[in-house]
């Protein structure tokens, strides 16, 4: 069996941007440089190469990393290589390799953490973004249905390149 897993470890080089397809799904992207540094023997002198990957997070990982982390974090990143092609309006075929990601954390190297969890909601909780289960609109009955002044969501089609 093929498998293309990754781990990297950088620093983020912006904002998790967090978005909600049509369907509530809530997709968080965000860019990572990681730093490669050796002694060049030759030289004497250090040389870097640095990489940069876009990572996409569904779900509640994708709320968390949006609520968690921020620019110039280091973190950990476990996925899976993904390719996504797609047409722009002025019909150029456009191709992008991304990581989608397993798990994500802060890199303790040179940083602590505190860890909040975060209890599993009512069954009916699924697919409804966390900032609109929170809200008093939502009501006392956690799967109830959200009144008309819940705040508006941001959609993005599940399909769209960020």
């Amino acid at each position: 069996m093929a498998d293309n897993t990754i781990t990297v470890v950088g620093n983020l080089t912006r904002d998790p941007e967090l978005r909600f397809t049509q369907t509530g799904r809530a997709r968080a992207v965000l860019g990572i440089a990681v730093n490669r540094r050796w002694m060049n023997r030759q030289t004497n002198d250090w040389e870097e190469q640095v990489s940069f990957f876009n990572v996409v997070c569904w779900a509640e990982m994708a709320e968390n990393v949006s609520e968690s982390l921020a620019k110039g974090y280091r973190v950990v990143v476990t996925g899976r290589l993904e390719q996504r092609s797609w047409e722009t309006p002025e019909r150029e075929q456009r191709s992008v390799v991304e990581i989608v990601a397993d798990e994500v954390a802060p890199s303790l190297r040179w940083a602590t953490a505190q860890i909040t969890r975060i209890p599993r909601g009512a069954a009916g909780d699924a697919g409804v973004p966390r900032e609109r289960r929170d809200s008093p609109a939502w009501g006392a009955g956690g799967g109830a249905e959200p009144s008309a002044t819940a705040p508006a969501q941001q959609y993005v089609p599940e399909e769209e390149p960020f």
